[in-house]
């Protein structure tokens, strides 16, 4: 048996916000060698919106605030299959995929979290016969989806990070491999084939592997500008990081929750926000226009007293 692992985040660039890491684990019938061809003949499970897939890159499916409903019904559909739990509410979606909420001084800011119902757009009956349609389609392929985790990044942790040493990829491998090897000590495989998406401009991840698997020997295969690829002979565990890595089912579906999730909290950061700034703009935390929101609200953050570290990531 092989267990297939994808990962991918959501909000690496933004000044706002959590950096939102996310795995999927699939648990496969075929040896190692077969999983691009087994996910490949997954790629078109039918969607919310058929023709569309139910799952892809989250970039295809939600821009630009359109297409909500898909992305929510996909993620919904997903973490329906590994234990045929519905989520309702922040608190069982946090209980099901793991550290995505905030802490420390800046948790008021998320206060809206507590309080929200899901799915917000998406029909649960939809949601229910998209996964069952999907499971149909993931039995004749001999795989099935088993786990799906996250983990959130908040910016006075991210911000602490980074004046430990860290730089922002080295934060971001950092997370998404803790929660690859934390996601892999639940499931016994004969085999584990690792796809992640690539990490900034990182090339080389040998030495991250090496320490986050405890593996005394990594064997690099591969390490170009679209792909590096590694071998861990101890742990029997291949893992790739590659550009355009989302068209991969497993990557696909991280991609999604890791979105789903940081636009979650972001709507909640936006409401608590707009209640005390008439008139302020929404924002997604990006750069530009990240800046703008922070010059409207500041005299509420002043108010607040929320603390620049806890609020606003540093590059």
């Amino acid at each position: 048996m092989t267990l297939v692992i994808g990962t991918d985040e959501a909000g690496y660039g933004p000044n706002l916000g959590p950096l939102v890491v996310a795995a999927s684990v699939w648990r496969m019938a075929a040896p190692a060698d077969a999983a691009e061809t087994v996910f490949a003949t997954l790629a078109e499970v039918p969607g919310h919106t058929p023709p569309k897939p139910l799952w892809a890159d989250s970039k295809t499916i939600y821009r630009g605030g359109h297409g909500w409903a898909a992305l929510e019904c996909g993620v919904h559909a997903a973490l329906l299959l590994p234990g045929g739990q519905s989520i309702d509410s922040w608190q069982t979606l946090a209980a099901v995929l793991g550290s995505i909420g905030p802490a420390g001084p800046a948790a008021a800011e998320w206060s809206h979290l507590g309080a929200l119902e899901l799915p917000r757009v998406a029909e649960p009956a939809s949601c229910r016969a998209a996964a069952a349609t999907a499971r149909t389609a993931l039995d004749a392929a001999g795989v099935a989806l088993v786990d799906v985790a996250a983990r959130a990044i908040y910016p006075a942790e991210f911000n602490r990070l980074l004046a430990s040493g860290f730089n922002k990829s080295d934060i971001l491998s950092q997370a998404t491999l803790d929660l690859a090897a934390t996601v892999l000590q639940r499931v016994a495989a004969d085999a584990t084939v690792v796809w992640c998406d690539r990490h900034g401009g990182r090339k080389s991840y040998a030495g991250l592997v090496g320490r986050h698997f405890q593996a005394p020997l990594v064997q690099p295969l591969d390490e170009t500008a679209t792909r590096s690829i590694y071998l861990v002979p101890a742990a029997r565990l291949r893992i790739e990081f590659s550009v355009g890595g989302e068209a991969r089912l497993p990557v696909a579906i991280a991609s999604m929750t890791a979105k789903y999730v940081r636009e979650l909290v972001m709507q909640a950061f936006n409401t608590f926000w707009t209640q005390r700034v008439p008139g302020l703009a929404p924002t997604a935390g990006y750069p530009v226009d990240a800046q703008r929101w922070r010059n409207q609200a500041a005299e509420a953050i002043a108010a607040a007293g929320i603390a620049d570290e806890a609020l606003w990531r540093r590059a």
